[in-house]
């Protein structure tokens, strides 16, 4: 485990546990979640401090410690929030409606253009894999997800009749799509990004490569 914590941190005087009751009925736990992934969006990891989250929410520490037991469980809980919302409650999701395999396809290919909501998503990703390169908590978590959206691509080609080699290889082809296009989402006019995208479904669905 290699999310640091310094000392500051881990002290609990009696004034700020006694903390307000006001405090503690105000802030929540996803308040203090929605608050850092920010900060680590806009920032870096290393900003991501109770005394800055605190400050900047004009709180006492003590009130963090209603919810959390430390900068370790906060940052836990950032990457367990993430990977609930842009993963597990996407597919679930998917799963209800009963999407039909192809058109689900051709919705991934979209998705990296769905307005703001696609912008958030993916800056809170960027930094959450910029925060992966150097912290083995945080990538075992994004290890995880890649790995949970790759099998169910991969389901969706495979219930569309390609065997298992081609369709883990399209799920694979079709993911890097997704990622390319968040992070090089200034690259080319709005017809080349609409070009680009006919493209790769194109591609991704035909039978014969």
């Amino acid at each position: 485990m290699s999310l640091d914590q310094t000392s500051k941190d881990k002290v609990k005087s009696k004034t700020e546990l006694s903390g307000s009751a006001e405090a503690k009925a105000q802030l929540s736990p996803n308040d203090w979640i929605a608050a850092a992934t920010e900060l680590l969006v806009h920032k870096s990891i290393d900003a991501v401090r109770v005394d800055v989250l605190a400050k900047q929410m004009e709180v006492t520490r003590g009130s963090f410690y209603w919810h959390f037991s430390d900068r370790d469980d906060l940052l836990k809980r950032v990457l367990m929030s993430w990977q609930e919302a842009q993963t597990e409650q996407i597919i679930s999701r998917y799963r209800k409606q009963g999407v039909e395999a192809q058109a689900l396809i051709r919705e991934l290919v979209e998705l990296p253009f769905h307005g703001r909501a696609a912008m958030k998503g993916s800056s809170v990703e960027l930094a959450i894999r910029a925060w992966a390169r150097r912290d083995d908590t945080a990538r075992m978590v994004v290890d995880a997800v890649d790995a949970k959206r790759l099998t169910y691509i991969e389901e969706c080609f495979a219930s569309l009749g390609f065997e298992a080699a081609e369709a883990k290889a399209r799920a694979f082809a079709l993911y890097c799509y997704m990622q390319s296009e968040s992070l090089f989402r200034n690259q080319g006019t709005e017809a080349d990004k609409k070009e680009r995208r006919r493209f790769i479904t194109r591609m991704l669905l035909a039978r014969d490569l």
